[in-house]
């Protein structure tokens, strides 16, 4: 199992478990965390969730390159295997709490654009690395754009690897709600999401709806056009692989 669920007075701790590849996201735990937010759907003792990655070096740095995800022919449609490993994207609306700690990046932004907000320890970097890479950022800048300022998610796409947003900036442009010390991340995680827990379901579900539903008809439009200027927009897997392989280790973190 690549991913761990605990679940203690009302609150349900989700851990991203494959520390070794930076809690990326292979095949196996795309299936696995799409069953996990289903599964506490109908759980009556999971109110709250608390998402998290194993280890200290990262939260999650999106889909493991070495998963093998075949694509149909044409530029019509793609096969994208993090479409669904959100708690929105599975009916989940019970409010999620994401303890962030070490790198977030690419397709970690697919579960963080679907969290109620953001706690990061010091720790944390987020970064967008597609551009490097000759890939488009859709489903992930889109996610970004809204839970943070036109410019600065257009800056965190477009500067890919070279540039990485600190816990503490992203504090201050309201990607995250609270910076905490590493030893303390999970306990202020689980602490708020314990608030959460303890008070009615009923209206705390409904004011996660209301909230959604001020964005997504936006969302969803955007959403939509995504698949095309993703298949327009990058290059072949070949050279992707190419970039990939001599890609540098120079970053300025702000």
């Amino acid at each position: 199992m690549t991913v761990r669920t605990e679940v203690k007075d009302g609150v349900a701790l989700v851990t991203l478990d494959r520390p070794e590849r930076h809690n990326a996201i292979d095949l196996p735990m795309a299936a696995e965390l799409r069953c996990v937010w289903k599964e506490f759907r109908r759980r009556d003792d999971v109110r709250a969730v608390v998402l998290t990655g194993a280890g200290d070096r990262a939260f999650c740095t999106g889909l493991d390159r070495s998963a093998d995800v075949p694509q149909p022919a044409g530029p019509y449609a793609i096969d994208d295997p993090l479409l669904h490993v959100g708690p929105k994207a599975c009916d989940l609306w019970k409010p999620v709490v994401a303890a962030v700690g070490g790198m977030a990046c690419g397709g970690a932004f697919y579960l963080l654009g679907e969290a109620e907000f953001l706690i990061a320890s010091t720790t944390a970097t987020f970064f967008d690395p597609h551009t490097t890479y000759g890939m488009v950022s859709a489903y992930e800048a889109i996610g970004m754009a809204q839970r943070m300022p036109f410019g600065e998610v257009a800056r965190m796409a477009l500067m890919g690897t070279a540039e990485r947003l600190s816990a503490a900036r992203a504090h201050e442009i309201g990607l995250v709600s609270e910076v905490v010390a590493p030893e303390e991340l999970a306990e202020a995680a689980l602490r708020a999401a314990g608030v959460l827990a303890s008070y009615p379901t009923e209206a705390v579900q409904g004011t996660v709806r209301a909230v959604w539903s001020a964005r997504e008809a936006v969302r969803a439009q955007a959403l939509a056009g995504a698949p095309h200027l993703i298949a327009l927009g990058n290059l072949p897997p070949e050279r992707q692989a190419e970039l990939f392989a001599d890609r540098g280790r120079d970053f300025r973190v702000r």
